[in-house]
């Protein structure tokens, strides 16, 4: 009897536990279509492309932001020794790492295939113009050993990769 009251109390417990959650969930809704609003706006004034549309299974607003991703490619300057070549390495990783810190890239890395492109980074940036002109600031780049190839590019603003 005492194990079958506990049961019933642990169960009210987590359907209780669970009304809170909906709840909770309803409200940060409501705070995120609001908050989707106002980061569309803001973007729009700072000179990004934006679109939204409603989810038809969730009916949520998606607020999409347009990117820049440049794939870097093997550029013909590609005889440096080994010194020069980890220098430069070392240099284009710098190079990430700042644009990553300023907020200008998203996202930045090689493929592991050995194949002509060699990497992406996704610029976070309002124009192609800026994009190229980051992309092109790679010392990597500045030496011949890769080359740029930008695209405009789509994604859900604020959706995680998985």
């Amino acid at each position: 009897m005492r194990k079958l009251l506990l049961g019933l109390l642990v169960l009210m417990q987590i359907i209780s536990c669970k009304k809170d959650i909906d709840k909770l969930s309803i409200s940060e809704n409501k705070d995120i279509q609001k908050t989707s609003k106002q980061l569309k706006e803001e973007l729009t004034k700072r000179g990004f492309q934006t679109f939204d549309y409603i989810d038809e299974t969730t009916k949520d607003t998606i607020l999409m932001q347009q990117y820049f991703i440049a794939f870097l490619k093997s550029g013909s300057m590609r005889s440096q020794t080994k010194q020069e070549a980890d220098s430069l390495q070392s240099l284009h990783l710098a190079h990430l790492s700042k644009m990553y810190e300023l907020g200008y890239a998203d996202i930045s890395g090689p493929f592991g295939d050995n194949g002509e492109i060699r990497g992406i980074t996704i610029y976070n940036v309002p124009t192609f113009n800026i994009a190229d002109s980051l992309a092109n600031s790679d010392p990597m780049v500045k030496a011949g050993r890769l080359i740029i190839e930008i695209h405009p590019w789509w994604a859900a603003k604020g959706f995680p990769l998985r």
